[in-house]
């Protein structure tokens, strides 16, 4: 009964098709109470990576979960349609780029171009989402360029221009010159790495002064339009003669080392020293002098707060129009205002324009190096080097921003700050360090938000304005649009290629009003997404209201906590003064195994349609979802990750199935009678802790999931599989298989407790892997009974509920009894393995020092541990120091030695001389005095150890003892070889030989046939058929029947029946094993 996952998987899909499981899990809830979740749309324009697919996982996860507890989940697939992502890959198929070149080409022409692109990979998403696993309708899905979802984003934005939450400014804003608009702020620290920029130091000679004030800045292309030099007014500046040159310069003392990188040879002398203050207004000479007779009044020294004595040399060079700070620096000293705006020569391509024409048509970047060429020519250039540095790349194009002024319209968002944080204070983030950290950081410093575009493809913002921009008109609707411009046509596309030419007549006599050129950001239209995706309000007002918003769950990655994650939570606290989501789970990022960025070009990763080919898509998202990645951090994926999952869970998940199933068809076989699962009832101590373990877990999960920890549920889920599997079934194969020597009664108590167990998980496995629990439910069916009676619709595990815990079965004792059992049995093992004991190995004793109910626990379990450890004899005591066993005192002494300095050689020496009871007191109170020294906690470490020469511990001359220690347990292990053990141990190797060549022949348990064996070298004189013939019992039960001898004419015949025949060496005996039909 072999599985190939993949396969099993692709089976499943074709059944999920047939019956339409999805929307049959809709209808089964329909009326039930909604459990609402955004799904934050993608862009079509790549296919699906690692990072989709990790995010679409916990997506699916979670909704199949609530959809199981009872709750209405509807699940829509989203598209980001609009933006920049799509015209930055239609200005590099067409070569185009700038204003210029898309309204030679057309608009509609250009628009066309980009909706031909942006659904190209739709299909091969869909394909691969569905192969994923995930259920959510692609057929009702949403794009944020559909005309219904366009509309609601006019009214999102009119009601925000309603409550005066909108302005238009002239601001210095990141600006992308591959793009030609200016990004948000969002935007621009979406990507920033290291860079090398050129920094230079330039001397501006002072008016009527022997001297020169001394700049540094790493943007050279910035001086062509220079207007002033900062100074902070309570500096103190240093003047200095170079004795090299004779020159006198001006700067803080502090920036002498970027004029003198060599300290020890610096030749200058201080000459005077200058408040910052005394030098506002000085007069310099301009550096170049394109804006000297428009802007005479300026070229002087302007007092700035913001300058800083550990940057650069104190004085800082002011161009208004490419920073900020220098903008408002300059508004500040009465230069620059609204009416008298800077000098801005550089267009949206990042060119100097004609203003300046030593450089007009070069890039600003590609001008740096002209310009310092023509500074060194001019003597101006003190100093030319390279620096680098962190800066902020386009997280489209990759190119580096520039800062420029332009005229935009902003959001207001710093107003909505104290309530953004403070209903962020009522959401689940999980991991909880980036919603207490990273987002609330984030919210507390933000920006308002420019959310407006010089670009084409995109939402058209609904302003119609004035030529003086005195009158400005927001449109909230097409229907409003159609009753202000008079315009009567049909309006089912709302782009600007359609909308651009409509025009709305003045109410102020300013003749007709136009629309601005922009386009909404398309961060924007995402963080509309809640009321844009239904069309709201002008449909499904109701629903919105009544369970639609806000979302009870949404789920991105890291990086959305600048993006989606942020534009949702301004416009949800702006509409309705709420978050517009409860909880939110967010992912680490999903590396190449090497640690690096996932790279097509590298080709550093494996293709995820070739994963999910070749482990299935189970596989995949167990490894995903139990890793760091959910906890936030980031993740290497490694396909041999994959590959352990379908080896250490998936198949012994499939073998306890198949081991059920083989038992259920020898129970009929046995009894006559089909099996059918009735609820356990059992006194069994195995059957009762199994059942207990699942109901632990259930009531752990329903805990966990709450909190939407998938993190702490999977490997609580794990663990159940791994207690089934190693432990149950192994520890009940005799009784499961009905040879245990008890009645029918007992092996259907057991095969029941199976049954129930395989049931309850499929179920509480089937939100995380759907696949196989599907697979595994449908050829369970047969065999639930009453079970799936009353049920609705049971065709699929996930029409079924999510398992209910059941106190019933609850029983702490027995769990705590099993784990008493279950650690001696590890510690065991641990043993043997350190000494390469093979548990085929029968071991004389073990000895357990533990506390009295450890012991009392143990004793009761003794049978099991004796068959799994393959040991005759189990001591149980509480006597320590008879075994010489002694606690002893470790110290982490570089950590101890910060905390108590020289007070640390005190405790070292006192040390040796500790009393056992004073370490068994530490143990116990966690503190000590030593020497007046007060130790606590961690301060010391209490080990168990084995004390060599004690004249207390008992003798043993035959004994070998191995310990295992933990906490609160020690097993001594004899390793000895004894005589009396030898035949135990060739029977039980017999019987493993045998039950491996009933598989190798193909037989499954059902299967009866003869097992014979003849003895074809014995050396030692082995009484092998009196070892065989005293074990009858034990094989039978076994291997399901006797071990016969073979005469020596058997032996020589040719047999007809005979299925297999092999030679096997054990220790010296050498046997000839043969299966025969019967």
């Amino acid at each position: 009964m072999s599985i190939s996952f993949p396969q099993t998987e692709e089976e499943t899909v074709r059944f999920w098709r047939e019956v339409d499981a999805f929307q049959t899990q809709l209808k089964l809830t329909e009326d039930r109470q909604r459990f609402t979740f955004y799904d934050g749309p993608p862009f079509a324009t790549g296919l699906p990576h690692y990072g989709h697919l990790l995010t679409s996982t916990i997506k699916d996860i979670i909704p199949r979960y609530w959809s199981m507890k009872g709750y209405h989940v509807i699940r829509r697939f989203g598209w980001d349609t609009h933006g920049l992502p799509i015209e930055y890959e239609i200005d590099k198929t067409l070569g185009v780029s700038g204003r210029d070149a898309v309204l030679k080409m057309g608009i509609e022409n250009y628009n066309a171009e980009c909706r031909a692109i942006v659904m190209r990979y739709a299909a091969e998403w869909r394909q691969t989402i569905e192969r994923l696993g995930r259920w959510i309708d692609f057929d009702n899905d949403y794009k944020s360029m559909d005309v219904k979802f366009m509309e609601s984003c006019w009214w999102v934005f009119k009601q925000l221009f309603e409550k005066d939450q909108v302005y238009r400014a002239y601001q210095i804003m990141p600006f992308s010159t591959a793009l030609c608009t200016p990004l948000s702020h969002m935007e621009s620290k979406q990507n920033e790495k290291m860079t090398q920029d050129p920094a230079v130091l330039i001397a501006f000679p002072v008016q009527g002064r022997d001297a020169s004030l001394i700049i540094y800045t790493t943007t050279p292309w910035t001086l062509p339009s220079n207007l002033f030099i900062a100074v902070h007014p309570k500096f103190e500046y240093v003047e200095i003669l170079d004795e090299a040159s004779g020159m006198q310069y001006i700067l803080l003392e502090s920036g002498l080392p970027m004029l003198y990188k060599d300290k020890k040879a610096a030749k200058y002398k201080i000459v005077g020293k200058l408040k910052g203050k005394d030098m506002v207004g000085w007069k310099y000479e301009p550096l170049f002098r394109y804006f000297v007779d428009q802007f005479a009044d300026c070229f002087q020294v302007i007092g700035a707060d913001y300058v800083e004595a550990d940057e650069g040399t104190g004085l800082v060079h002011q161009a208004p129009a490419f920073g900020q700070e220098d903008y408002d620096a300059a508004v500040a000293a009465g230069f620059i205002h609204p009416g008298r705006l800077p000098p801005c020569p550089v267009d949206d391509k990042g060119l100097f324009t004609a203003e300046v024409p030593d450089y007009a048509g070069q890039h600003v970047k590609s001008a740096d190096k002209v310009i310092i060429r023509d500074l060194k020519n001019t003597g101006r250039l003190l100093l030319a080097t390279q620096v680098s540095h962190v800066d902020k790349f386009c997280w489209r194009s990759d190119t580096q921003l520039i800062r420029k002024a332009v005229s935009s319209w902003f959001i207001r968002v710093t107003n909505s700050i104290p309530d953004m944080l403070a209903n962020l204070e009522s959401t689940t983030w999980v991991p909880s360090f980036v919603k207490e950290k990273r987002f609330t950081n984030w919210v507390a410093n933000a920006h308002d938000w420019n959310i407006a575009r010089n670009r084409y493809w995109g939402t058209p913002l609904p302003l119609w304005v004035s030529e003086d921009y005195e009158e400005v008109v927001c449109v909230g609707s097409i229907a409003e649009l159609k009753e202000l411009s008079g315009y009567a046509g049909t309006l089912d596309d709302i782009h600007r290629d359609k909308i651009d030419g409509i025009t709305i007549p003045s109410r102020k006599g300013k003749g007709q009003l136009h629309r601005v050129d922009e386009v909404f950001d398309c961060w924007f239209e995402s963080g509309s997404m809640p009321y844009a995706s239904n069309h709201f309000p002008f449909e499904n007002s109701e629903d919105f209201h009544r369970g639609n918003f806000p979302a009870d769950f949404i789920a991105e990655g890291l990086d959305q906590t600048r993006g989606w994650f942020y534009t949702l939570s301004v416009l949800g606290n702006k509409l309705f003064g709420v978050s517009p989501f409860r909880a939110v789970i967010v992912n680490g990022l999903v590396l190449a195994e090497d640690g690096k960025k996932m790279s097509k070009s590298l080709k550093n990763y494996p293709d995820p349609k070739t994963v999910i080919d070749q482990y299935g898509s189970d596989a995949l998202r167990l490894y995903l979802i139990n890793s760091p990645v959910v906890r936030g951090e980031p993740l290497r994926f490694k396909e041999s990750g994959v590959k352990e999952v379908v080896a250490k869970v998936l198949l012994p998940l499939w073998n306890s199935y198949r081991f059920f199933y083989e038992q259920a068809v020898l129970f009929k076989k046995t009894t006559g009678d089909n099996f059918v699962a009735q609820l356990p009832d059992t006194a069994n101590v195995m059957d009762r802790w199994i059942l207990a373990d699942c109901q632990s877990m259930l009531q752990f999960i329903d805990q966990e999931m709450a909190g939407y920890r998938l993190y702490t549920v999977v490997p609580r889920l794990l663990l159940v599989i791994d207690n089934l599997t190693n432990w149950y079934i192994r520890f009940n194969r005799k009784r499961l298989k009905g040879a245990a020597g008890l009645d029918v009664k007992d092996t259907k108590a057991a095969l029941d407790t199976l049954c129930q167990v395989l049931f309850t998980l499929v179920r509480a496995l089937a939100p995380f892997t759907p696949f196989l629990t599907e697979h595994i439910y449908r050829l369970l069916q047969p065999y639930l009974g009453d079970a799936l009676s009353g049920l609705p619709n049971s065709a699929s595990v996930h029409f079924l509920s999510f398992p209910t815990v059941q106190e019933s079965l609850f029983d702490e004792v027995i769990q705590r009894k099993v784990s008493a059992m279950q650690k001696v049995i590890q510690l065991a093992r641990t043993a043997r393995e350190r000494k390469t004991i093979p548990l085929k190995t029968p071991l004389l004793t073990i000895v357990v020092i533990a506390d009295a109910q450890q012991l009392g626990d143990i004793e009761e379990l003794q049978t099991y541990v004796k068959e799994e450890l393959n040991i005759r004899d189990v001591v149980l005591t509480n006597d320590e120091e008879r075994y010489g066993i002694r606690l002893e005192a470790r110290v982490d002494w570089p950590i101890l030695g910060k905390k108590l300095k020289r007070d640390a050689q005190v405790v070292r020496k006192a040390l040796p001389d500790l009393t056992q009871e004073q370490l068994r007191e530490y143990l116990k109170e966690r503190k000590m005095t030593i020497k007046g020294i007060e130790l606590e906690g961690n301060d010391l470490s209490i080990v168990r150890v084995i004390a060599k020469d004690n004249a207390d511990v008992v003798k043993d001359e035959a004994a070998q003892y191995e310990p295992a220690f933990s906490e609160d347990m020690i097993i001594l292990l004899d390793t000895a070889s004894h005589p009396e053990l030898v035949d135990d141990g060739i029977a039980r190797d017999v019987m493993t030989r045998v039950q491996k060549m009933r598989k190798t022949a193909g037989l499954v348990p059902t299967d009866d046939v003869r097992m014979q064996y003849s003895v074809v070298s014995n050396p030692d004189g082995i009484q092998f058929e009196t070892l065989v013939s005293s074990r009858r019992s034990q094989f039978e039960s076994t291997v399901r029947g006797p071990l016969e001898p073979l005469s020596s004419s058997e032996v020589a015949a040719e047999a007809d029946g005979v299925l297999l025949q092999e030679e096997h060496v054990i220790n010296s005996l050498t046997l000839l094993l043969r299966l025969c039909r019967l």
